[in-house]
């Protein structure tokens, strides 16, 4: 079974870090919530209180098979200061395990120097920290890292990580259980 961590910090963009959540647990994927805030309650850009499943200092990542961002410019910024965060997803990176971020946090993977050579996207505004990476497309995969680029996509951000560990197989069924092909 895959684990994945998706890690929230105030100031995220609720759609972003819900809306690929409820995707992936549909999809039977093993996904934990983690604060990066020293507290469980995380507040998103729009107010909304969400409990996450834990606390960064309490999770032992060295089992994570993928590490999930979710946008917002407070939470990014947030994201971004984490150094233990940051040496996590270097880690991953550097193992080859799976990285994702959305709207403005694919901005921590640019400031980190991972992007260098692959392609990726962002919300407009914050390409910047992408560099020559910035395609400026909805969703970018390589390898073994998919960015997008804003809260219009999150469901589909979801639908890339489903299929990224599940198959595209899994994804049509999930798109018209949900009614995504009417």
């Amino acid at each position: 079974m895959n684990k994945i961590y998706l890690f929230l910090a105030d100031g995220f963009e609720t759609v972003e870090a819900l809306a690929p959540v409820d995707v992936m647990r549909r999809a039977g994927l093993d996904v934990t919530t983690v604060s990066i805030m020293g507290r469980r309650d995380v507040l998103s850009a729009q107010g909304v209180s969400v409990l996450a499943d834990a606390l960064l200092q309490e999770c032992s990542l060295a089992d994570a098979d993928a590490l999930i961002l979710p946008g917002g410019g407070g939470g990014t910024e947030n994201l971004s200061a984490c150094e233990p965060l940051r040496l996590e997803i270097a880690r991953a990176n550097s193992e080859g395990k799976f990285i994702a971020a959305i709207c403005a946090a694919p901005m921590v993977f640019g400031r980190m120097g991972i992007l260098e050579g692959r392609k990726a996207t962002c919300y407009p505004g914050c390409e910047a920290d992408l560099g020559e990476s910035y395609t400026a497309a909805a969703i970018e995969k390589d390898g073994n890292m998919i960015t997008a680029c804003g809260p219009g996509v999150s469901f589909d951000f979801g639908f890339a990580i489903v299929e990224y560990f599940c198959g595209a197989e899994v994804v049509a069924t999930l798109r018209s259980q949900m009614q995504f092909d009417r």
